[in-house]
């Protein structure tokens, strides 16, 4: 079953890539460069060194900001989930900052850490903190209330019913929270790379354009990160079905 499953989505990869192959072909165009061009600039990045320096630039910056955001955001949202009173004092200025784009924030993070990977961690833990917050908040609430009843007349305290009832039940919800939230890091991390610094997968793709039209690197640091994206959101799953 597992061979099965696996074959028919190489099966779909590799229609996806013959249909890219026969569109170029047909049209003529050098626009969009075919699949084997494009894989030829992906070994021409990692023989020249830069396909490991871009990835690992990139990998870096949302490990960084996506772990701040875990340990920032979880504690703070079973806090609020917790306590009603925190939550509702809280939760008008988590909605305002909710819609506002990450990117939005990039001015702002160049003025304060000015052009590096400070500015880029910062933009990454703004994108992934506020999910994992509303995430946590919303799985407390959703704690049936007998099991709270049922921790408070064996004379747990409130520290000993967060630690032994609240955090095992709402950790399901919380790691699909902590995956969609790693989702948003990942699509910040290459906005983000291609204004505030000078490497990754978002400058590769952003130097390729600028430096001779270089569109079959454009097209490889695309499909780099929707490969490593695809990774990472795999090792997630893992951790979800776990």
């Amino acid at each position: 079953m597992r061979t099965r499953k696996l074959l028919l989505s190489l099966s779909g990869v590799a229609a996806l890539v013959a249909l890219w192959s026969l569109g170029v072909a047909l049209h003529r165009t050098t626009i969009l460069p075919g699949p084997f061009k494009v894989l030829a600039g992906v070994v021409d990045l990692a023989r020249r060194g830069l396909l490991v320096r871009h990835v690992v630039a990139s990998l870096f910056r949302v490990t960084w900001g996506y772990v701040l955001a875990v340990v920032v955001g979880i504690p703070v949202g079973l806090c609020l989930g917790w306590w009603r009173r925190a939550h509702r004092a809280v939760d008008p200025f988590l909605q305002i900052l909710r819609p506002i784009s990450p990117l939005a924030w990039i001015p702002i993070s160049i003025l304060w850490f000015g052009v590096g990977d400070r500015a880029a961690v910062f933009i990454i833990f703004l994108g992934a903190v506020l999910p994992i917050i509303v995430s946590a908040t919303n799985a407390v609430a959703a704690v049936p209330s007998v099991h709270l009843r049922a921790a408070r007349n064996f004379g747990l305290s409130s520290r000993e019913v967060l630690v032994r009832v609240i955090f095992p039940s709402v950790l399901p919800q919380l790691i699909v929270g902590m995956r969609l939230a790693l989702g948003v890091a990942w699509l910040v991390v290459v906005a983000a790379e291609m204004i505030a610094v000078s490497s990754g997968l978002g400058f590769l793709i952003v130097d390729a354009r600028n430096a001779g039209n270089r569109y079959d690197l454009v097209v490889a640091g695309m499909v780099l990160i929707g490969v490593i994206g695809l990774c990472l959101d795999a090792g997630m799953r893992r951790l979800e079905r776990a």
